[in-house]
């Protein structure tokens, strides 16, 4: 109920020049954006519960969070098309969020980098298993383990391939 009451009051929020480019990448695409609705509110949830200190805030839960969003989407998404389709939707939409709810720029980049792993790490799994057969125990332990090992993102410049990355905010 409360992921339900988070979404509601962003998209009450948000500009008419907002939602109008919001509908501009949802309408096209009306089975991607429902699923990916669906995905957002599963992996917020699950998020949540695993880090409840963290997962709304710029700490290791907010890393595990956005990773696995994105292996969410995509998981949900190739079920009815095509890997390629899929990702390309997924960084589509994930990207758009970060430009309709701006954060800073040191938040921005984390944000993106997390959701990149998550693509990336789904992208990674395909291969060895059926589309189809996807469900979200695939990824959850695995990204917890990353997140686990997570780096704290100090500047701009940082590169932390192949790692999540979390704000310090002690």
């Amino acid at each position: 109920m409360r992921t339900f009451k988070v979404i509601l009051s962003t998209i009450t929020s948000m500009s008419l020049k907002k939602i109008f480019k919001l509908l501009s990448a949802v309408l096209p695409h009306p089975l991607f954006s429902i699923l990916s609705f669906y995905a957002t509110v599963k992996a917020f949830s699950i998020a949540q519960k695993l880090y409840p200190k963290t997962a709304s805030k710029n700490g290791e839960g907010n890393a595990f969070r956005h990773s696995l969003w994105c292996c969410s989407i995509m998981m949900y998404c190739c079920k009815v098309s095509s890997p390629e389709k899929a990702l390309d939707f997924c960084k589509k939409i994930t990207d758009l969020h970060e430009e309709l709810f701006p954060n800073e720029p040191l938040e921005t980049k984390m944000d993106l980098h997390n959701n990149k792993i998550g693509m990336d790490y789904f992208m990674e799994i395909l291969p060895g298993i059926h589309r189809q057969f996807f469900e979200k125990s695939f990824f959850i332990k695995e990204l917890q383990k990353k997140t686990a090992n997570a780096k704290i993102l100090k500047s701009l410049n940082d590169n932390f391939e192949g790692e999540l990355v979390y704000l310090d905010e002690k």
